[in-house]
């Protein structure tokens, strides 16, 4: 038997930043956020595909607490930042009324590929996401749980849920996000793997025929990180507040870790078809926590929020020795309070001035970031 994972968490998350006035999205480049980053938080910081999206990423964390800590400095930091460049920070998965069309693209060779090999897809890809990487060092290992768990993502996608509006309009989607990256190629749920080389025949098969690269190329809703001992869940809307992204993080690593022990004790959780579960990550897309999804175990249609207290108690047996039963139990929080786009759309509601909902972003981005002692990043 392979030795068992460490469960190590890495969090990435991509954020918008915002001209003050304007309050549309606004390159960051001209501010040099980027090398000021790098000066305070190190490699922590990053450029994306798009002028106005700032990515950071934690270094590898031993536990939930320790996650937190550091995305909570990362966001502190990328908001002061933010601040003294006269720009604001914002955490959500689209901006409510930004035109892609008018935004600039990075300029990095890495990217000028992706714009000239997918042309108007990639350019119109102005999309914000939280991908959470779980420590899986044996490869044979990751492909099993990435099978048993794709069948948790579209509660996952309902959880996140938090971009509601598209240039200027309401899409009558929680997560319309989702419907921005799936006109990518090698999106979406992956299909079942029989063992890693099963995957790395189907990764070799890619490289050989052009298709692609190297397997960074490989955009799946989960997927086994190509150069990390990592399983990637990249499906999530970026969240608004610092305690979503964490509760979501928490949950995903119990998740996994729960899986696990089942599979060493030869009671693998039963696995769906791509097909069953995309019918999932639609509704979830579509009413966020507020629908239905369906129990393929009974066959029927159940109300979001009864599932996900199914799958809180699903993992329950797992929360303390991971010492994340704080963490995780903040998912009840958000099914009191809604996902993000829900909150987003009551704004919106209220004012009829999608202004207001950027504002609203903005300092929901800050919750829980600054009332905490300074914690420091620690280095590699």
């Amino acid at each position: 038997m392979p030795r068992t994972p460490s469960f190590t968490l890495g969090i990435e998350e991509e954020y918008q930043t915002i001209d003050p006035i304007t309050r549309d999205l606004r390159s960051h480049i001209q501010s040099e956020i980027i090398p000021k980053g790098k000066l305070r938080v190190e490699e922590r910081i990053k450029a994306e595909m798009h002028q106005s999206v700032v990515e950071v990423g934690t270094g590898v964390c031993k536990n939930i607490k320790e996650a937190k800590a550091e995305v909570r400095q990362l966001r502190g930091e990328l908001i002061k930042l933010a601040q003294e460049n006269n720009l604001l920070l914002a955490a959500g998965a689209t901006h409510p009324f930004a035109d892609w069309r008018t935004q600039d693209i990075y300029p990095d060779e890495r990217y000028s590929r992706v714009v000239e090999d997918m042309q108007l897809v990639a350019r119109s890809n102005l999309i914000f996401g939280l991908h959470v990487h779980v420590g899986i060092e044996d490869r044979e290992t990751t492909i099993h749980l990435m099978n048993s768990m794709r069948y948790f993502l579209p509660h996952l996608l309902a959880l996140s849920a938090n971009s509601p509006f598209w240039l200027g309009m309401n899409t009558g989607l929680k997560s319309y996000r989702c419907k921005v990256f799936d006109k990518f190629p090698r999106t979406n749920i992956p299909d079942t793997f029989t063992s890693w080389s099963d995957f790395e025949n189907f990764v070799q098969l890619l490289i050989k025929t052009n298709c692609i690269d190297n397997a960074k190329k490989i955009w799946w809703d989960i997927r086994p990180h190509p150069f990390f001992s990592t399983l990637e869940v990249r499906i999530c809307d970026l969240p608004m507040r610092l305690d979503e992204t964490i509760a979501i993080a928490a949950l995903i690593q119990a998740t996994l870790v729960k899986l696990y022990k089942l599979h060493a004790r030869n009671q693998s959780y039963r696995q769906y078809s791509r097909a069953l579960i995309m019918e999932n990550k639609w509704r979830a897309s579509r009413y966020g926590i507020e629908g239905k999804l369906i129990d393929f175990g009974k066959e029927e249609e159940v109300p979001a929020h009864a599932l996900i207290e199914e799958y809180l108690e699903f993992v329950d047996d797992v929360l303390d020795e991971l010492d994340s039963r704080k963490e995780v139990s903040y998912v009840r929080e958000m099914l009191k309070m809604g996902c993000g786009a829900d909150r987003q759309l009551k704004v919106f509601k209220e004012t009829n001035d999608l202004k207001k909902v950027v504002d609203y972003m903005v300092e929901e981005t800050k919750v829980g970031v600054f009332d905490h002692a300074k914690i420091p990043v620690k280095s590699n």
